[in-house]
């Protein structure tokens, strides 16, 4: 039995340029018992994925928190008259919510403000992709994706003070933060195509970046727990603070590569450096032409566009809806903000376990693993986010339905996720920042476009509209 050759999204063929200097197909046999023998458990290659896992907590934590922040930012009586009315559904009549005084200072920044100040972010995130991914293939992921890292958790501890000066001030502040984010996901595929070895590759990714989803499930209900009994501009400081800390971590444990680790052990070194022989190319030159041509890169590119249209869409606007439809005071908003992507993050690492149990053990194709993976991750969140919008103030099914989209999008992750990976390892990188690229694009004009639809209307519309 051998491993299959690399594949396309499409077709399941080999990509269509030549990758290799000898031109044959990548093919890799099956390790031998001995080498195969290497324990998970304290791996090197684990330990990776456990510190990438707490890095991209980070990236999500640093990303999202905003969204619970500006709800208690924003002055809701002075913004009212503006964005039309928010009575779609009747008040929760409990003592906490009606009792409750925001604290710290507020602004009466308007709709559209906010719309723009929660797209800020990937104005600058998808400026930074496709350089990342350059940059990361060529030099390494490590250091650039800790000086990401490092430079959005400092920018977090500097936005109360720029609130103070103006939300032109915030937005210009996101922008920033975003340029940093940008390199992140690119420098971390670089770096898994140094790594991970193609058998444990669907379990190593979505181990890694399952973090982003456990940085939404832990930082929106902490945000509003942190807004509701000190005041917004903690959720900053304390995240900021946190992600400074990891950034050291980082720095000190990570290895671009298994050759330059410190203390993995020989054992595991040669297990991985065999399991990748044949997989990547020594060419130093980027085929730029043949990438851009090839029919396998666009399939991704229009997945993880669409996949992240509704994706972002709920990540900057489900505290809003929680808060001015179905009415949910602060503590219950992040709570029950953050409970789809706790579903999407549990979903997210059992498929990563089943993909590849399904490729070792059952003999699918790897093609036939992220065909069907993407095609469940794209088409079941598609359906429960639809029918969201003509529930109406029915809260248990309102959250059930957002927490069920989310979740089965957690198949993305085995799906078009990481098959930038299989088609291509040593331009993984420049691959992912390419898909990203177009991927951030509703991230910059989902928030717009839907305050602008629920402007003179409820917010609800956006979920039907």
């Amino acid at each position: 039995r051998r491993l299959d050759p690399v594949v396309d999204f499409s077709s399941g063929d080999r990509l269509g340029w030549d990758m290799e200097e000898s031109g044959e197909e990548d093919e890799q046999p099956l390790l031998s018992g001995e080498r195969r023998q290497v324990s998970a458990c304290c791996s090197a290659r684990y330990s990776l994925a456990a510190l990438a896992f707490c890095g991209f907590f980070m990236v999500y934590a640093l990303r999202v928190n905003l969204s619970v922040a500006l709800v208690e930012m924003v002055d809701v009586n002075g913004t009212l008259p503006k964005n039309g009315s928010v009575e779609a559904c009747p008040p929760h009549f409990n003592v906490t919510h009606q009792n409750y005084e925001k604290k710290g200072k507020v602004y009466n920044w308007n709709s559209n403000v906010q719309g723009w100040i929660l797209s800020a972010f990937f104005y600058g995130y998808i400026v930074t992709q496709i350089p990342g991914g350059y940059l990361a293939g060529k030099f390494g992921g490590k250091l650039l994706l800790g000086f990401g890292i490092l430079c959005t958790s400092v920018l977090t501890l500097l936005t109360p003070p720029a609130a103070e000066l103006g939300h032109n001030c915030i937005i210009v502040l996101r922008i920033i933060e975003g340029l940093g984010e940008g390199v992140t996901f690119p420098a971390m595929h670089a770096m898994w195509a140094e790594w991970a070895p193609p058998l444990e590759r669907s379990t190593l990714v979505s181990l890694s970046y399952a973090g982003a989803q456990f940085g939404t499930v832990v930082s929106l209900p902490l945000s509003g727990i942190i807004s509701y009994y000190l005041d917004w501009s903690y959720v900053f400081y304390i995240f900021g603070t946190l992600g400074v800390i990891w950034c050291l971590l980082w720095f000190w444990l990570a290895s671009d590569s298994p050759k330059t680790h410190r203390t993995i052990s020989k054992a595991e070194q040669d297990y991985i450096i065999y399991s990748l022989r044949g997989q990547c190319s020594s060419a130093k030159n980027v085929p730029w032409l043949s990438i851009w041509k090839s029919l396998p890169l666009w399939a991704i590119i229009v997945a993880h566009f669409c996949y992240n249209w509704t994706f972002y869409t709920l990540l900057t606007l489900l505290p809003t809806y929680m808060e001015e439809i179905l009415q949910f005071d602060i503590k219950e908003n992040g709570f029950l903000s953050a409970l789809p992507y706790l579903f999407c993050w549990i979903v997210m690492i059992s498929t990563g376990l089943i993909a590849d149990y399904l490729i070792k053990k059952q003999n699918w194709t790897t093609s036939a693993v992220r065909k069907i993976f993407t095609l469940i991750g794209m088409i079941g969140p598609a359906i429960f986010l639809v029918a969201t919008g003509y529930i109406g103030c029915n809260y248990t099914a309102a959250v059930l339905f957002v927490t069920i989209s989310s979740a089965l999008g957690g198949f993305s992750m085995s799906g078009f996720n990481i098959n930038h990976l299989d088609i291509a390892p040593s331009y993984a990188g420049i691959l992912l920042g390419i898909t990203n690229t177009f991927a951030t694009i509703p991230g910059m004009v989902g928030p717009v476009i839907a305050k602008v639809l629920t402007y003179n209307v409820s917010i609800i519309n956006i979920f039907n509209k």
